[in-house]
This record gives structure tokens, sequence and C-alpha cells, in this order.
């Protein structure tokens, strides 16, 4: 009996003594740069939320997170090339509302969104802005609507791609007014504004971090924003619901890696990230991009992506939308 418990009180100090040298050989999460994979193009919503949270994470971290932006195909392009990186914490997706979208419009992808996919951060919400060209004859949503009853077909709007959140956003608009318009997709949506801006297309839709710089100098013309209520960073522009009863549309922004991510890379990145977002002063900046912040860790975002998965689904089997 003596024995045995002199050969415990040897075990337990070994075994603690191996376990603290296997922890001090483990690296301190991160000890390189990040890479932070975006389905949108530079200039995009995406694209300056993340630059942001990059900003911010490197300050703590002290390593830099690197955006990588891969636009096309509505994001897919985006979650194809992340999905196929070593799940180590040193590879992040933006998960966003035109991804999330896509993947209920697009068949025989390669990648399954719910599965393959892990959360790290809900970052916040943002409306999408309904904008024309100044050379179009429609001031209010009202006169845009009968603006395309006048001539069905002729007002083209663009978008980032077939089955975006734009696009999605053109065809509610359409089947709830009754009118015709022609969508045109482009590979992001800096190159439908910039189609609009040339008058290529007449309208377009775009999260308010992308469409704001347009707006303020009078470049593009505000008719409406796509959220239940009028934004409080555009307060003097309606919510087209008021015009258009039951139209509702909401972009989002957040972080997510691929399947098999160590959880606690996920934890402290999830945390921090967390904590970035609510503090006042990164926050103000979000909210000054018009983002309504909501900073929900890893158990927020899981439970988000499961009611947007039954939301967005019914949406576009009502809007009838599908691409090959």
């Amino acid at each position: 009996m003596r024995v045995e418990k002199l050969l415990v009180a040897i075990a337990i100090p070994v075994v603690l003594a191996a376990s603290a040298a296997h922890a001090a050989q483990q690296p301190a999460y991160p000890d390189k740069p990040i890479r932070l994979i975006i389905g949108s193009a530079p200039g995009s919503g995406p694209d300056i939320i993340a630059r942001l949270v990059a900003d911010r994470l490197y300050s703590v971290w002290g390593q830099r997170i690197i955006v990588d932006s891969r636009p096309g195909v509505a994001g897919i392009i985006s979650a194809e090339l992340a999905l196929r990186a070593n799940p180590d914490g040193y590879t992040w997706m933006m998960l966003t509302s035109q991804l999330f979208v896509a993947t209920s419009v697009y068949a025989n992808l390669k990648f399954n969104l719910d599965k393959d996919f892990v959360s790290i951060s809900l970052i916040g919400t943002v409306p999408f802005v309904q904008m024309v060209n100044p050379q179009v004859p429609a001031k209010t949503i009202s006169e845009l609507i009968e603006l395309a009853k006048k001539s069905p077909g002729k007002l083209r709007y663009g978008s980032a791609g077939t089955g975006a959140s734009e696009h999605l956003s053109g065809v509610l608009f359409t089947r709830l007014t009754g009118t015709e318009m022609l969508h045109v997709p482009y590979t992001g949506i800096t190159q439908a504004i910039a189609a609009t801006l040339a008058g290529e297309v007449q309208l377009t839709y775009a999260v308010y971090p992308a469409a704001q710089p347009q707006i303020q100098a009078g470049r593009l013309r505000a008719l409406g924003v796509t959220t239940p209520k009028r934004s409080p960073a555009l307060p003097d522009v309606p919510a087209i619901s008021e015009v258009v009863p039951g139209y509702a549309m909401f972009g989002w922004y957040s972080l997510v890696a691929p399947v098999g991510t160590p959880t606690a890379v996920l934890a402290k990145a999830s945390a921090e990230v967390v904590k970035a977002v609510k503090e006042p002063q990164f926050g103000e900046k979000l909210k000054f991009l018009g983002i309504e912040i909501v900073g929900g860790g890893r158990g927020e975002l899981d439970a988000f992506r499961r009611l947007e998965r039954a939301r967005v689904t019914e949406l576009v089997k009502a809007a009838g939308v599908e691409a090959k």
C-alpha cells in the first residue's frame, strides 16, 4: 500500500511537469499573420468592415490580419478558397448576407455553408440603400415605381452577381410593386455602383458603407433603405416598406472559420472581436458606417445563422430566384 502511494506521489509531479512542458511548447495564438478572406471587391462594405477589424486586432495582438479580397459569384469563390485552407486558426472568412443568400440560390455547390464553417462572431447588421443615377427622373420611391410601370423592362438595376443580396432586393421590389426591371449582374458591388454612376444601369442596391460616399458626394440619389425601419445613418431617407408594405431586406457581417479549427482558438478570436465591437471608440466607427452593432459571440452567431437560413430559404423560394 505504501509503495502504491509512493508511486502516485511520484507520478503526479511528473504528469504536471509534462503538461507544463507541453503547454510551454505551444506558441501563443496568434504567432503569425491571419488571412481574412472576403467575397467582395475592395471598397465594398465587407472590405471596409474587414479592414477596421483587422486594424483593431493588430493593435491588440501585434499580428497582421491580411484582408484577401476574392470577389465573384456572390461570394461563393471566397468560401471555396477558405475551405481549402488548413483549419489551424490562421484563415478566417467574412460571412455576409450576400454569401448566405447565394447558398440558397445556387445549386451544386462544393461546400455546405452551414456544416463546413464554424462561427467566430456576429459583428452587426446594416441596411441596403436603393440608389439611382441623378439623371433618372425619379426623386422618390413612388416616382420610381411609376416610371417603371410606364416603361416595363426599360429600367436596369445592377448587383454584385446573380443570387446576391442586391439582386434579391431588386427582385422583391419588382414583385411587390408589380413592376418589371432588367437585372444586370456584376462581379462586385463596386462595379455595380460604377455602372450606375456611368449610366449603364439606372439604379442599384448597396450596403450603406459602400453607398455612403456616393450619396454624400451627390453622385447618386438615395431613394430608400431596405430595412423595415429608417436607418439612423440616413434619417431623411424613407424605408421602402413605408411605400411598399411587407418589403424588408438587410445585410449583416460575421466572421467564421473552416470546420476543424481548434475550439480554443475560436474562443480567443471570438472574445477579442466581441470586445472590440463593443468598445465605444471602435463601435462609433461602425455606427458611422450605418451598422447596428450586435457583437454576438459564437453561440449567438450559431443561433442567428439558423434563423437566417430559415428566413432566407423562404424568401428565395417566394421570390422564385434561381441560378444554375
